[in-house]
């Protein structure tokens, strides 16, 4: 559902990659104790097309796996129709950045540190549009204020369900005429 909504949009093939978490304190307590789930939140990490602003991917995670691990596997999934992806550098790994350079994207991503190698990297990147990442973090926030923060449902599978029905929600949103 997710990839037909995202599929109406303009696809630019430039991309931002962003993590973001949701609260599962909403559900029952009696149930996640009843359960033995103890997970409070799960960890989302999004491909947005920074164009037309629609979430194309998603991967969820309830153990907070780090984004040098989640961040490689949705740019995989996508590749065939990237050009760029701009991420933060939560996702700053030399084996993410030599695989996604051999799926023949540009790999936008800010360099820690203060030495003049990264600060000339970093000068290269902001002009090849790393400052298109922060449409990431507007998709969320528009996600967030329109449906809220919080899974509601109790089961794993529905959970997954939810999250994924949000962002597909919010990419249809975009495409209706306000009345």
């Amino acid at each position: 559902m997710l990839r037909v909504s995202a599929q109406q949009h303009p696809q630019s093939g430039h991309t931002a990659l962003d993590s973001i978490f949701f609260d599962r304190r909403v559900s029952s307590s009696y149930y996640r104790q009843r359960s033995g789930n103890s997970v409070q939140t799960l960890k989302v990490t999004t491909l947005t097309d920074v164009e037309s602003l629609a979430v194309l991917d998603v991967h969820i995670s309830a153990r907070w796996q780090h984004d040098t691990k989640t961040g490689p596997q949705v740019v995989r999934r996508n590749a065939d129709d990237l050009q760029s992806v701009a991420a933060d550098n939560g996702f700053q790994d030399w084996n993410t950045e030599y695989e996604i350079a051999a799926l023949d994207i540009d790999y936008l991503v800010h360099y820690r540190g203060s030495s003049l190698n990264a600060t000339a990297n970093n000068a290269l990147i902001r002009a090849k549009g790393y400052s298109q990442r922060w449409i990431a973090e507007t998709s969320y926030s528009t996600t967030k204020r329109s449906l809220g923060d919080a899974v509601r449902a109790l089961g794993w599978y529905r959970q997954f369900r939810e999250i994924v029905l949000m962002f597909a929600i919010t990419n249809i949103e975009t495409l209706c005429e306000p009345l």
